[in-house]
């Protein structure tokens, strides 16, 4: 598949996963393209020393059926972001993105991530340079502001000055970050979401592509976030957590394309995918660790889990394993199925 093209980007956008350290690894994508054939996927992030000192382009490697698929940057200086910016659209990913909104200490002390909102000129110069770099688009992940600063003030200077720079498409975290206090994760919860302040920037800023982040757990909510005339929503944990809540429905329900794709279809397009990751040398428990969550609130969701959590790492594990574990959720809908034909019949 060759890389998509800008109206197929921007569609896409309209719903996106989130790029989440650890999780969204290339075997993950492939689990949720397998649900989904639109949503935008984005890669972990990849930190630009890395890349160019580090010779880690390893990191890079996707296959293109993850399209349409971003690869998201950490750093802070304009050279080293800009040659990584270039080794990804060597690689062909079709956006490069720019992380301005991880709190975590170990980026704090590279200086880049949320750090990077208090110093927007960087991050202008860093974006200029990727740009000239390369032909893919270059976009921004950010938060509305850190620590003490008012984002209803820094938020705007914020997208003016990186927007002035040639960049075009931001997805706002709509929380705080902050550096000083919180856990990585309590900055995922603590700090209040303000959807308001995201939404008077695309009022402010109409001619920029804004995507919303942080606390949207339904498509329900990504719908109503949308018809308030954000261009797009982008989706973490729940995509994770849930994902056949989320993507397995977000084809037809954002884009008015296809219905859920059967699950027997998934089941055994992923055996596939598991019997290609094997044959390169790889672990079942690789993959299948992205599928935990795939029955969520179904009848034999934990027995699904633990089948694979107990099967999957061990020796010689394959994809039969999955559809083992497979059939331990048919065998749970049969049995709740018939229970409530009992209870129907006893009426």
């Amino acid at each position: 598949m060759t890389r998509p093209d800008q109206m197929t980007l921007l569609k896409s956008a309209r719903l996106s996963v989130a790029p989440m350290m650890d999780w969204t690894d290339r075997h993950c994508r492939t689990f949720h393209r397998v649900l989904s054939d639109h949503a935008l996927l984005y890669t972990e992030m990849v930190t630009a020393p890395a890349l160019v000192r580090g010779g880690a382009r390893h990191l890079l490697r996707f296959d293109p059926s993850e399209h349409p698929v971003a690869l998201q940057l950490g750093g802070s200086d304009p050279k080293e972001l800009a040659e990584a910016a270039a080794m990804g659209a060597d690689e062909g990913y079709a956006e490069i993105n720019l992380n301005c909104g991880c709190p975590s200490d170990r980026v704090q002390s590279g200086s880049f991530g949320a750090v990077l909102m208090e110093r927007p000129d960087i991050v202008a110069e860093c974006c200029a340079a990727m740009i000239d770099a390369q032909d893919v688009e270059v976009t921004v992940k950010c938060r509305i502001g850190v620590d003490d600063q008012d984002p209803a003030e820094v938020l705007p200077d914020f997208l003016a000055r990186v927007s002035a720079a040639g960049v075009g498409r931001f997805t706002i975290h709509a929380r705080k970050a902050w550096l000083q206090g919180l856990s990585p994760k309590e900055n995922r919860d603590i700090p209040p979401l303000d959807y308001e302040l995201v939404v008077r920037m695309k009022e402010m800023f109409p001619h920029l592509h804004l995507s919303i982040n942080g606390g949207v757990a339904s498509l329900d909510e990504a719908e109503a976030l949308l018809e308030r005339g954000l261009d797009g929503v982008m989706v973490g944990r729940a995509a994770y957590h849930d994902p056949a809540a989320i993507l397995s429905q977000a084809d037809q329900r954002i884009w008015a394309k296809r219905g859920p794709r059967p699950m027997d279809d998934v089941i055994e397009a992923m055996a596939g995918r598991i019997e290609a990751h094997l044959a390169d040398g790889g672990k079942l428990h690789q993959v299948t660790r992205h599928m935990l969550g795939l029955f969520s609130g179904q009848p034999g969701a934990r027995a699904w889990r633990r089948y694979l959590s107990e099967h999957a790492p061990k020796n010689g594990a394959d994809a039969q394993v999955l559809r083992d574990a497979y059939d331990l959720i048919k065998q749970a809908a049969e049995t709740a199925q018939n229970g409530e034909n009992k209870a129907l019949e006893d009426i």
